[in-house]
């Protein structure tokens, strides 16, 4: 928040400031206009006295103003027009006091009712002190109606991705159990008891990570080896797996578990349906600021359509719910493409802005 903002939103703080430095602003300016006539040095003394009566009189109108703020509109309409005259009255009486007794040494009037000569100026002034204090509640108003117009739309925006990150395919979970279970009715239990470990360790670091933070790309390498040595387990020779990670991409700040629905899709739509197993090919690069990350498969292929597949035939809600937390998370500063991967299967294109995450080479997933 910019700093004007924070001292438009800190009411006791903007009070006084403004408050102070308009009745300096009054003696100022009443002092300058002094210089159109022959005024004693003595006058000075008298507009700062009058300036110091008009900064002591408002002070009470500050709070019988907030309370008007909660009356009906007719009654806070009488009670700020019948306060605003009254200490435009006493103000006016206090500025002749000062005048007569100090600029003319002890002049008296002839008549009471000139002790409040002049009161319209007085009206005036502080009918702008009023107006100004009203105009900058109201601005205070909008100003945290805004705050809060944009928190309700932050909160909503945090809860839509994290509600994308959360929704896991429930495919992979019942696969990775039904595994287990002919594992252990195999009664190969060591392997059984591996992959339970493997599964832990996966679901606490997709549960740990916050969906609104992004990792470095070497902790979403880890995780996937872990989400992989599972699926091996299933396919066993059937599935392999290409790395080709540039060293610098491994620091590159991305949305925790981005691809893992990618690779799950080319397992489940690619992987599964061939005899003799396949192959995913898993590529990180950079090019300038950007950071490219590539998901191929040679499986047998989809329709593709305006770079997308059809939901009813290929990959569920996983796909489009990467594209909408790219969309939520990059606005339009990423791109993601699905094209065929010849001579055969489907290549997914991410790109999105490349960022460094500081000493993050080190940091390892927890056991």
């Amino acid at each position: 928040m910019p700093k004007w903002e924070k001292l438009v939103d800190s009411r006791e703080r903007l009070f006084w400031t403004l408050h102070t430095a308009g009745w300096c602003g009054f003696a100022i300016i009443y002092y300058i206009g002094s210089f159109l006539q022959d005024m004693r040095s003595i006058w000075l003394f008298v507009i700062v006295l009058n300036a110091y009566a008009g900064w002591l009189l408002t002070i009470p109108l500050r709070y019988i103003y907030r309370k008007a703020l909660t009356l009906t509109p007719l009654k806070m309409l009488i009670l700020v027009g019948a306060s605003l005259y009254f200490t435009a009255l006493i103000w006016t009486l206090v500025k002749n006091v000062n005048n007569w007794e100090i600029y003319k040494k002890g002049y008296r009037p002839e008549e009471w009712y000139w002790y409040f000569k002049d009161t319209i100026n007085s009206l005036i002034m502080i009918g702008c002190w009023t107006g100004a204090y009203f105009g900058v509640k109201n601005y205070q108003m909008l100003l945290r109606e805004k705050q809060n117009v944009l928190k309700a739309s932050s909160m909503a925006h945090q809860a839509h991705i994290k509600m994308l990150r959360y929704q896991l395919n429930p495919h992979f979970l019942f696969n990775t159990l039904n595994a287990i279970s002919t594992l252990i009715l195999m009664k190969e239990n060591k392997t059984a008891e591996a992959m339970v470990s493997r599964l832990s360790d996966f679901l606490r670091y997709s549960l740990d990570k916050d969906p609104i933070r992004r990792v470095p790309l070497i902790q979403e390498i880890q995780a996937l080896e872990l989400y992989l040595e599972i699926e091996e387990v299933r396919f066993e020779d059937r599935l392999s797996v290409v790395w080709d990670i540039e060293e610098k991409t491994k620091s590159a700040l991305v949305p925790s578990l981005i691809l893992q629905p990618i690779i799950e899709n080319s397992i489940k739509f690619a992987i599964s349906k061939l005899e003799s197993g396949g192959c995913i090919s898993i590529t990180a690069k950079t090019f300038g600021r950007v950071l490219m990350l590539n998901v191929s498969d040679n499986g047998p292929g989809a329709e593709i359509k305006n770079g997308q597949l059809p939901v009813s035939k290929n990959g569920g809600v996983g796909l489009h719910n990467i594209q909408e937390r790219l969309e939520a998370l990059y606005l339009n500063k990423h791109s993601f493409v699905i094209s065929h991967n010849y001579p055969t299967g489907i290549k997914v294109n991410i790109r999105i802005p490349y960022e460094i995450s500081e000493n993050s080479s080190d940091k390892k997933i927890e056991n």
